[in-house]
């Protein structure tokens, strides 16, 4: 009978002893999640989709933070540091990240895209050619071509899979998801924007050429490509006229933006303003809500359409 509680004894602590292995092993699991990176909500996005629970993704840019001025705090720049992979988007968007040095891999997603080479032409800006390249600055709102985001997806998968070769087929999978709602998007954009009355929309800052590229519509900005830019009389003047000339009743603003003038604008020419997303980032609301590029770049549509007087 002795030998029985002793046996039982032994069993019971073989049986605790193996759960507290396994318990172990399982946060060991969770710790080796390799950190990954994104500097902008497109790219986080993409990130998001193609490598799921798979990583521990960190959003470098905080939801609700206007990308064109952010700086990184140093606790932040630590966590950088520590990621083994960094996905950004180049193009100067990210003028902090040129004196950084990273311990793992950082990816400059405009390197493999088609950027935008522009010159300021007293009307906003027109695009330039390769030869004028030292008069140009580079659009960075690449990520509004879903062309475009359909080669950063292609980059940022390939990356992963070097990262974690063992979820190649699931990486790969997740990859032609995305890349089939990008192709249903330009579907849409291509469907919705063919019949409009009016070619022009007016917006705060010219985050629009990509899209206006792609489905021939123009824009017309107060500061061009520079959101902190303090617009002149002679700006505000050439919104006016293009407003009455056009025959338009929006007028665009975005996120993170002083809309102060924009509305005072609006209420002059007695026209709408409505907001437009260009989504280097998101509200801390809208990514409370699980809010994803595809759900904006769908409300974002129906504005332009709508603004386009769109049949």
């Amino acid at each position: 009978m002795k030998n029985l509680k002793i046996m039982f004894v032994v069993l019971f602590v073989a049986i605790v002893g193996v759960l507290l292995f396994i318990s172990m092993e399982k946060k060991q699991v969770k710790q080796i999640k390799p950190i990954v990176g994104a500097t902008t909500f497109a790219l986080y996005d993409i990130t998001k989709h193609i490598a799921g629970d798979t990583v521990n993704l960190v959003n470098i840019l905080p939801f609700g933070v206007d990308p064109h001025s952010f700086e990184p705090t140093p606790k932040l720049m630590v966590k950088i540091a520590k990621s083994r992979l960094v996905f950004y988007s180049g193009a100067g968007l990210e003028p902090w990240i040129a004196n950084f040095q990273f311990k793992g891999k950082a990816v400059n997603i405009s390197k493999y895209v088609d950027l935008r080479e522009l010159k300021s032409n007293g009307d906003g800006e027109q695009a330039v050619t390769k030869q004028n390249m030292h008069t140009s600055s580079l659009d960075p709102h690449y990520w509004l071509d879903f062309s475009n985001m359909q080669k950063a997806t292609a980059v940022i998968t390939k990356e992963l899979i070097s990262l974690m070769p063992k979820n190649k087929k699931l990486y790969l999978q997740n990859e032609q998801k995305y890349i089939k709602m990008l192709q249903g998007l330009n579907t849409l954009y291509k469907k919705t924007l063919t019949s409009c009355k009016n070619d022009t929309v007016v917006i705060s800052h010219n985050a629009l050429g990509y899209l206006a590229n792609k489905y021939h519509f123009k824009v017309q900005s107060l500061t061009g490509l520079s959101p902190e830019a303090e617009p002149s009389a002679q700006d505000v003047n050439r919104i006016f006229k293009d407003i009455k000339s056009e025959g338009l009743d929006t007028i665009f603003f975005e996120n993170f933006v002083n809309d102060k003038l924009i509305k005072s604008i609006a209420h002059d020419a007695k026209i709408k303003f409505e907001l437009f997303e260009p989504l280097g980032t998101i509200t801390a609301d809208e990514a409370k809500a699980g809010l994803t590029y595809e759900d904006i770049m769908k409300r974002n549509l129906k504005k332009l359409a709508k603004a386009l007087q769109c049949r």
